[in-house]
């Protein structure tokens, strides 16, 4: 056999060459993917411990306060302030003015519940309340625990005026947020003789954490809603209402499909709710311009056991049994769904096609400019009136 030609030589070590940087681009390509959708699945599942700052409260006076210019800050609507590293509260109005050369919006000051309102910073709160029922509202609140799966669960327990009957609605907050959340909805139920239960649910604040301390987007959480619906059978509830925000809205669509007690439920109402957690992921992943596999690979990595040491999971986190759009045959209860086409965390998306393919059991109305679950505070009348005509009877 002749001997190799030079150039013949120098074309193979080259091949050789590039092929083995592909490969190694390839390898540390696959690692990146893997770091990065294991950091992506980390941060839907880890709780947000802690809440900063994030508006600049530039003058404050006896009518109105004037604030940094947000997202969240022109939003017309009342919300809240909280001050003094959370202890202290503010609720504000409507929007007075934007100036936009100052970067400044003026909002209407209706109360400075606790504290000392000055210029600094601040933390905006999207429930208006800043308190539990009996200072938010006035009216008479039990502050109760009972027994859960991993122990003793904190919750407040409202009556009606004319003291607890049968009728009893489960709210249950979203993803991070604090019981304040469900006060809004409050009024038209304690109108109309409902006695309202708010439970917390693993790794809130004060509560016990999941074996992992993580999140499973409903598919656990839900087994503490069924405490809470537990201790309001052993008080006297023979019908039961449940309500749900955000991720709490899945955790309510959880206790509907697995738990024996919702033969007791006779109507749900949910306010940006996750109706798909696949469809949430990939919208977070479109926000922080993820390339489309990364995303993918996270959901893999949540499932799959191969991922969970990643991900941080003991348990699976199977997000196509969150996908009520395709399980939606498997509805079986009303639902008043209340979501906005510009909720920038939860996109209305599955909403509408959930109320599209059941449209005997789901009334769906729809809101703009209101973002994630602030309905109530851009339209409170035509939310509590929805509220009210829906739990009637």
């Amino acid at each position: 056999m002749s001997p190799e030609a030079p150039s013949s030589s120098r074309t193979r070590r080259a091949v050789t060459a590039g092929a083995a940087v592909s490969a190694t681009t390839a390898v540390a390509s696959g690692a990146g993917s893997l770091a990065a959708a294991a950091y992506f699945a980390r941060r839907v599942l880890t709780p947000d411990r802690q809440r900063p700052d994030d508006v600049v409260v530039r003058a404050a006076g006896s009518r109105t306060v004037t604030l940094g210019v947000t997202p969240e800050t022109v939003v017309p609507g009342r919300y809240g302030l909280w001050i003094e590293d959370g202890w202290g509260h503010v609720r504000v109005g409507d929007v007075v003015g934007i100036d936009t050369v100052r970067g400044t919006v003026e909002r209407e000051l209706i109360a400075v519940d606790r504290g000392y309102l000055a210029p600094g910073t601040a933390r905006w709160n999207a429930y208006f309340h800043g308190s539990p029922p009996d200072v938010s509202l006035g009216v008479p609140t039990e502050h109760i625990t009972y027994d859960g799966e991993l122990g003793s669960m904190p919750a407040w327990l409202v009556p009606p005026p004319d003291g607890p009957g049968g009728r009893w609605a489960v709210l249950v907050h979203g993803r991070g947020a604090r019981r304040e959340e469900t006060v809004r909805m409050m009024p038209p139920l304690l109108a109309q003789g409902w006695t309202c239960l708010v439970p917390t649910y693993r790794n809130d604040e004060g509560v016990p954490q999941g074996a992992d301390g993580r999140y499973a987007l409903g598919l656990s959480e839900w087994r503490d809603v069924e405490a809470a619906v537990l201790e309001a059978v052993a008080r006297g509830a023979t019908e039961v209402l449940l309500a749900g925000w955000s991720m709490g809205g899945a955790i309510v669509l959880q206790f509907l499909d697995r738990s024996s007690l919702s033969r007791l439920v006779s109507r749900v109402v949910l306010d940006g709710p996750v109706i798909d957690w696949g469809d949430v992921l990939a919208h977070h992943a479109r926000q922080h311009r993820l390339p489309r596999h990364v995303g993918s690979l996270a959901r893999v990595m949540m499932r799959q056991r191969w991922g969970h040491r990643l991900v941080g999971v003991h348990e699976g986190v199977d997000l196509a049994q969150t996908d009520w759009v395709r399980r939606a045959d498997e509805l079986n209860h009303p639902v008043l769904l209340i979501h906005s086409a510009d909720d920038e965390f939860v996109p209305a998306g599955p909403s509408r096609a959930l109320a599209a393919a059941r449209p005997d059991l789901v009334r769906f109305e729809e809101w703009h400019v209101a973002r994630h679950c602030k309905e109530w505070n851009t339209e409170p009348d035509r939310w509590e009136q929805l509220v009210h005509d829906f739990t009637a009877g």
